[in-house]
């Protein structure tokens, strides 16, 4: 870092980043600084093509970026200060004059249960003047917390573009749905994508914020319904309150069983109101969420889940007696819940690594998360953590190595079976080894850590045309 003290967001944006998923952020490099990445870029694409993950070490100048306080201060108010680079990268080239498709970014190819809070963020970078002729990144405002494609996808109502000039910044939330928008211009237009990781949970605000309480948007620029449940749960969670709207709304039994049936309604963002709505009737909502919990159609599960997630201590009983159904997607869920109550749900820890035999891949998947999320008690969770290094299915071990990352220096009995997963096959693995001892931060961790960083050294000017000199 350079010492700068970063420029937090300010209540207004992290408003905006709740409702909308994203923000635009301005720094103030100057004009030559992105000439002259933007030069390095042509170069690298030119003769070696894509670096891909190696986009960081092989643009050197990239390393400045993040540590602008802008930026530090955008990830910081959004994910925490130990906030964590994943070792994915990528920079995107956009030459086509077809728009891309709509979607939500995979992790890394794999599937997971998509998370509300925002756990997960990216930073798109254009390092070249981008108006909207040159193709920038087409963003659907408010589409964060849908799973769905819920929008027209010719018209776009409200598509947002990551338009602007040579510096700017896109920070969003990892899930929201975008795409490529078509560059009729035919010049070079490059997106430098970068993943982050909040590592720690909220215990208190981390942007600069003056007014603890929600204050709804009186508009917004997403084309779909308001979530107003949903975002004042994400507020608050921001400042460290787990199910911080449970318990503020006393529904008459009508208005109950309205919500309860809308639930499985086919519109996403109705079921997800519904969902939010009954977790704030504390436990007369939850009576209602367990059922459909276990409703056959997945999509209603999933938005119980999320209701659920958000009902504070008082779910964790049903949700752990869920743990035994026969459905694989109501255990999923349940667990994916559970997770999200954090320390409130440390009584599912047994459970959860028991889940870690014999289950299917996408119930070990959310187990393995679950566990570094609830993090207590630290042992028994990270015992769970090393078997997962060690699992079949390479997702879990990835995942086991951002779990214990989270767990940090409670998680100091892995680094042995952290050193072996060095040694995997998967990039992926490796890297969240890595990742997963610097946070433990142990003597022997970091004795581990720089032994394989040396050993694994990347020169960022070598290349097949200059392979030793100057």
């Amino acid at each position: 870092m350079n010492g700068q003290t970063p420029v937090l967001l300010t209540d207004d944006q992290m408003r905006q980043f709740i409702t909308e998923g994203f923000l635009i952020l301005k720094t103030d490099f100057s004009k030559q600084f992105h000439q002259e990445l933007l030069q390095e870029l042509n170069e690298v694409y030119e003769k070696e093509g894509n670096p891909g993950n190696n986009l960081l070490p092989r643009i050197r100048g990239l390393r400045k970026v993040f540590d602008h306080p802008v930026i530090r201060g955008g990830l910081t108010s959004v994910l925490g200060p130990d906030y964590m680079l994943h070792t994915h990268r990528h920079g995107h080239y956009n030459s086509s004059p077809q728009a891309g498709g709509w979607h939500k970014d995979s992790y890394w190819g794999y599937s997971r249960v998509r998370n509300h809070h925002p756990w997960w963020a990216m930073i798109m970078y254009f390092p070249q003047d981008t108006p909207p002729e040159l193709g920038p990144t087409g963003i659907m405002p408010g589409t964060q917390n849908y799973e769905s494609r819920t929008f027209d996808k010719d018209d776009s109502p409200g598509e947002a573009l990551a338009s602007g000039e040579a510096g700017t910044f896109a920070l969003i939330h990892y899930d929201i749905w975008h795409r490529s928008t078509p560059n009729v211009l035919g010049q070079h237009r490059y997106m430098l994508k970068f993943e982050f990781m909040r590592t720690a949970a909220p215990v208190a605000p981390t942007w600069d914020n003056r007014t603890p309480e929600w204050i709804a948007p009186a508009s917004f620029s997403a084309p779909l319904v308001r979530h107003d449940a949903m975002w004042e749960d994400t507020w608050l969670w921001l400042q460290g309150k787990i199910g911080g709207t449970a318990g503020l709304a006393s529904d008459s039994s009508e208005r109950l069983a309205e919500l309860e049936a809308r639930l499985q309604d086919p519109f996403e963002p109705e079921r997800l109101n519904a969902a939010y709505g009954l977790a704030r009737n504390g436990r007369n909502g939850i009576e209602r969420l367990l059922p459909a919990l276990g409703h056959e159609r997945a999509e209603v599960s999933r938005a119980a889940a999320y209701g659920l997630s958000a009902a504070g201590a008082e779910a964790v009983p049903g949700l752990i007696a869920a743990l035994d159904s026969p459905s694989p997607h109501t255990v999923m869920h349940a667990v994916f819940a559970l997770g999200e109550l954090r320390e409130l749900a440390s009584a599912a820890v047994p459970a959860i690594i028991r889940l870690l035999d014999g289950s299917s891949e996408p119930v070990r998947r959310t187990a393995v998360e679950a566990l570094g999320m609830i993090g207590e008690p630290a042992a028994q969770a990270t015992e769970g953590l090393i078997r997962c290094l060690k699992d079949a299915d390479v997702q879990v071990r990835f995942m086991a190595g951002l779990s214990l990352a989270r767990l940090g220096s409670k998680a100091a009995a892995a680094v042995p079976h952290l050193v072996a997963a060095l040694e995997d096959e998967n990039r992926y693995v490796r890297g969240h080894a890595a990742e997963a001892l610097r946070y433990i931060g142990t003597e022997e961790a970091r004795d581990a850590l720089i032994d394989f960083l040396f050993s694994s050294r990347w020169c960022p000017t070598t290349t097949p045309a200059s392979t030793f000199y100057p």
